[in-house]
């Protein structure tokens, strides 16, 4: 301080020398003629002659700036202490703001932060314009008493001119509402950020801003004649209104969408067909009963079993009949029985569809094990197929909901309306952006629905619900939320979103708060702000995901695509079950056929013990020697045949003598009408006898360790019967044989023959 007073009196001094200096002021008197008594004047007269002289004082100083003055008298050059105030409240100097720059050191700020707090940000206020869309803008009545509004969420808001001047209550609680919604406690968490108030108040002429005729009105026109700073609702962005005012980003995406009422009691005259969409039933009709029956019958030409890759298929005996056949208690192979295999193409495409849809018809079964294999995959496939549909058929089937399911804005039936009859009826809300749209897109659905407008969406929904529109048409995001809020229901949005835009807060032109809105919109986005508040107003009590569990939807091949895929890998299994086919009846077969001499395989599988065996390869052989055998197994079979063949004659010979014995029997009994009771008790007694012993051998439990032939064949049995009475010295010579005991025999080897058949 005593430093700037000495620089103070040394710059007065320096203005006198020159004012005294100057030859022009020898008779000029700087005396103010002022009195410590009051009298005299109190402006200095000459006081600005020396202001002159002490601005035009220059001195120079050590270590600081010389003392210059501007032209109000202000230093040139200045020099300052900077300050800080420190933890123990004491000023210290840390720091000096010279001609050269700041040098400062360390600051030391409050509570030892490393940067200094915060301003207080300038506070502003807005005038906030709306219009009601639910749930984006809500309104609804203050208390009656008070006038203060019943939520804490809710803001007052003015609705129509201010209230009469003699201040009629009632007519003030009429011009004040409370609006609630998305768009409002948007607008509040934006005023708590940006630190400003606002003033809410509706636009007088209820309109969302169209240019009739250059002119603009409703929301845009506010904004345009600034009458208001932000327009706070449900207001899409288009390239119209972008031209005249300022849009912040989109803080929800909507696009235009049609509503439409159900009715019910409608059964569909396809419902049979709706299960499945057009491309299942290509891919079921058209191409899988195709493949699984060329499958089939590929592997049956393919497999030994079946066609051997010929032309014509092998003889054998039929698998639907038995080959023994019983008449006048004599057994014999019935040759009508032994039939081609009827089997071809088309029997395999009537083998697809009986099995397909389960119809209990004849048909005939390949004889290939592959084609057999396949067929069993088919039928599976069939299962699956029939399960799904059987399922599916039964939500088609009962009494549906039937509503317009129109694509979109470019349905047939809404280009031209009168398609229908009668002619369908609908509309939107009229000077808004739907309307817009459609005028400049679609001008003669814009002029045809003009009849039809609604003055806002809620009283478009309610004509729709009442059946007075066919459909309403508006934004999407207001309509799935009046939607939501159907108890029962009834109502839904149907069709593609046409001109998608978003929806946004618009400003005047070069405002400038839209930047500062516009960081806090993407902040808001990012934080998840507007998901939760967007949840939190835009959920009915009809949601969507139940609405569309019970509406049918067709099954797509995604849905049904695991049904084809077990028909491919059955068919790739089918192809790798032919090559170990061929491998087994080329490779595996002698070696099997040698070690198989107890019949092991015939636990494991009784086709291939049946490949493997003589009595099961008899049937086999027929059609084997219709070719030269090279074979050692064909050659062995060819062996035993012929020796097979040579006992039958042998049998079909003795048979013969069989049937003589008996006629002359018969003669003789009658010849001997006259004999005596004796000998015919005695004769009736040996034949008694006779036929016990062969009951007693021929019901002995069979020796399997012996072959069945022999041991079971009544031949057999009797030469050793013969040989035993001959060996005990009984046997009588010439005796004919007991008709009874031959029937009886012939009987039992019958039964025999059946039980090796089996």
């Amino acid at each position: 301080m005593l430093d700037e007073l000495e620089r103070a009196v040394t710059v007065f001094g320096n203005g006198l020398e020159l004012f005294v200096n100057d030859a022009n002021n020898s008779n000029l008197s700087l005396m103010p003629g002022l009195r410590c008594n009051g009298s005299g004047e109190a402006r200095w007269a000459r006081g600005d002659i020396l202001f002159k002289y002490l601005r035009s004082v220059k001195l120079k100083e050590k270590s600081k700036p010389p003392i210059e003055f501007n032209e109000d008298g202000t230093l040139k050059y200045v020099e300052l202490d900077v300050m800080n105030l420190n933890d123990n409240g004491r000023w210290e100097k840390i720091g000096v703001w010279a001609m050269d720059g700041l040098d400062i050191k360390d600051i030391t700020w409050p509570e030892q932060s490393p940067v200094p707090p915060q301003g207080v940000p300038e506070k502003f206020s807005l005038k906030v314009t709306f219009l009601e869309e639910p749930s984006f803008v809500n309104l609804m009545p203050p208390d009656n008493q008070t006038g203060e509004c019943k939520t804490s969420k809710s803001v007052r808001c003015r609705y129509s001119s201010e209230p009469d001047s003699k201040g009629n209550k009632t007519s003030a609680l009429r011009a004040y509402q409370c609006c609630s919604g998305f768009c409002i406690d948007l607008l509040q968490k934006f005023a708590d950020d940006l630190k400003f108030t606002f003033e809410l108040y509706r636009v007088e002429d209820g309109a969302w801003g169209v240019l009739n005729n250059g002119t603009w009105n409703g929301l845009i026109a506010e904004l345009v004649n600034h009458k208001a700073d932000v327009v706070v609702t449900s207001i899409k962005i288009n390239s119209d209104r972008q031209e005249y005012v300022d849009f912040t980003v989109p803080f929800l995406e909507t696009g235009i969408t049609i509503v439409v009422a159900k009715k019910t009691g409608i059964i569909s005259p396809k419902a049979f067909l709706e299960p499945f969409d057009v491309f299942s039933w290509i891919m079921i009709l058209l191409i899988s009963i195709q493949i699984a029956a060329f499958a089939i019958f590929l592997f049956e030409w393919l497999s030994p079993s079946g066609y051997d890759m010929r032309m014509r298929p092998a003889r054998g005996l039929s698998h639907s009949t038995c080959c023994i056949v019983s008449l006048n208690n004599d057994f014999f192979y019935n040759p009508s029985k032994i039939t081609d295999h009827k089997f071809s193409l088309f029997r395999t495409y009537w083998l697809v569809w009986a099995i397909l849809f389960g119809a209990a018809v004849p048909i005939n079964c390949p004889r290939g094990y592959t084609a057999r294999f396949m067929s069993n995959v088919w039928a599976t496939f069939a299962v699956v197929f029939l399960a799904i549909y059987t399922a599916n058929l039964a939500a088609f089937m009962i009494t549906r909901e039937d509503y317009f399911d129109f694509t979109g804005l470019d349905d047939p039936r809404l280009l031209n309306p009168h398609l229908t009859d009668p002619p369908l009826k609908f509309g939107t809300i009229p000077s808004g952006n739907t309307e817009a749209v459609l005028k400049r897109n679609k001008p003669a659905m814009q002029a045809y629905m003009k009849q039809f407008n609604r003055s806002s969406s809620s009283e478009g929904v309610k004509a729709v619900r009442k059946g007075e529109l066919d459909a309403f048409i508006y934004d999407a995001v207001v309509l799935d939320y009046l939607t939501g809020q159907e108890n029962d229901c009834r109502l839904l949005t149907v069709g593609s979103w046409y001109a998608m835009t978003g929806y946004g807060f618009a400003f005047p032109k070069q405002s400038k708060y839209l930047e500062k809105f516009n960081e806090k919109m993407i902040e808001y986005r990012e934080s998840g702000e507007l998901e939760r508040l967007r949840k939190f107003w835009f959920q009915g009590a009809c949601k969507q995901s139940k609405r569309k569990s019970k509406i049918s939807k067709p099954l797509d091949i995604n849905q049904f695509i695991s049904a084809f895929l077990l028909l491919g890998c059955g068919i790739l299994l089918t192809v790798v079950l032919l090559a170990l086919e061929h491998f087994y009846f080329r490779y595996c077969r002698r070696y099997l056929s040698k070690a198989d001499k107890d019949g092991c395989f015939t636990l494991v599988s009784l086709s291939m013990a049946k490949s493997l065996s003589f009595q099961g390869a008899v049937t086999e052989t027929q059609d084997i020697a219709k070719h030269s055998c090279r074979d050692p197994i064909c050659i062995s079979q060819m062996t035993k045949l012929r020796h097979d063949l040579d006992l039958a004659k042998l049998k079909i010979e003795h048979y013969r003598k069989i049937v003589s014995v008996q006629k002359k029997a018969e003669e003789q009994s009658d010849e001997k009408d006259g004999s005596s009771p004796c000998e015919s008790q005695w004769s009736t007694n040996t034949a008694t006898i006779t036929a016990k012993r062969n009951n007693i051998d021929l019901l002995q439990t069979r020796d399997m360790t012996r072959n069945h032939i022999e041991s079971n064949d009544p031949f057999v049995h009797e030469s050793q019967r013969y040989q035993r009475e001959a060996a005990a010295g009984n046997k009588r010579k010439n005796a004919p044989l007991d008709p009874k005991n031959v029937h009886l025999a012939l009987s039992k080897h019958a039964i025999a023959e059946i039980e090796t058949v089996l």
